[in-house]
């Protein structure tokens, strides 16, 4: 029994000391959703959560949807009560995959690969196809990319009044700096 458990630790011990995932707590995404001669219609949310595992190259982000400021509190306001729904749909997620991803060729030169997955936004998952820049500098990896979202996929509704002046596809830009934890 001793045995046991001594081998069950020291298994433990290795596969998370070789578990090659990286992480930060301090992610970046922007959402930016503006007309041409219109106010600016954006927000960033800079608590955002996020893991890749490089060996598998599983990638998982959670952004919490209360978190984005805009430049006007109002808009805040708005999109967080009247369209995005908050307090019933606290967050938004992003599980999926980075195709292809061979971390030990990474380098500081940015490489564009295609990542797939489910992205899940006022409690509906959509499947999402893009592509996401990496590159590797002082053991951090500077991950990049850009999702087009339309909110009516996502059962985000737009009242009439205001659907000319809120873009069709809003833009949804990442920006985190993973390191190993």
């Amino acid at each position: 029994m001793k045995k046991l458990l001594v081998f069950t630790i020291v298994l433990f011990v290795v596969s998370f000391g070789f578990s090659q995932k990286m992480m930060t707590r301090s992610g970046e995404v922007k959402f930016e959703a503006s007309m041409p001669a219109f106010e600016e219609i954006a927000g960033t949310n800079s608590s955002v959560s996020c893991i890749l595992d490089e060996s598998t190259g599983e990638f998982v982000a959670l952004v919490l949807v209360k978190a984005f400021k805009f430049k006007s509190p109002l808009m805040e306001e708005h999109f967080n009560e009247n369209y995005m729904e908050s307090t019933k749909f606290p967050k938004a997620t992003f599980k999926g995959k980075i195709n292809n991803l061979d971390a030990s060729k990474l380098s500081s030169k940015p490489v564009a690969y295609d990542l797939d997955g489910d992205l899940t936004i006022h409690g509906l998952t959509k499947k999402v196809k893009t592509k996401i820049n990496l590159a590797l500098n002082a053991g951090k990896i500077s991950a990049k990319s850009l999702i087009l979202v339309k909110p009516q996929d996502y059962g985000v509704e737009i009242p009439n009044l205001v659907k000319g002046k809120i873009a069709e596809n809003a833009k949804v830009s990442i920006n985190f700096i993973l390191e190993a934890k």
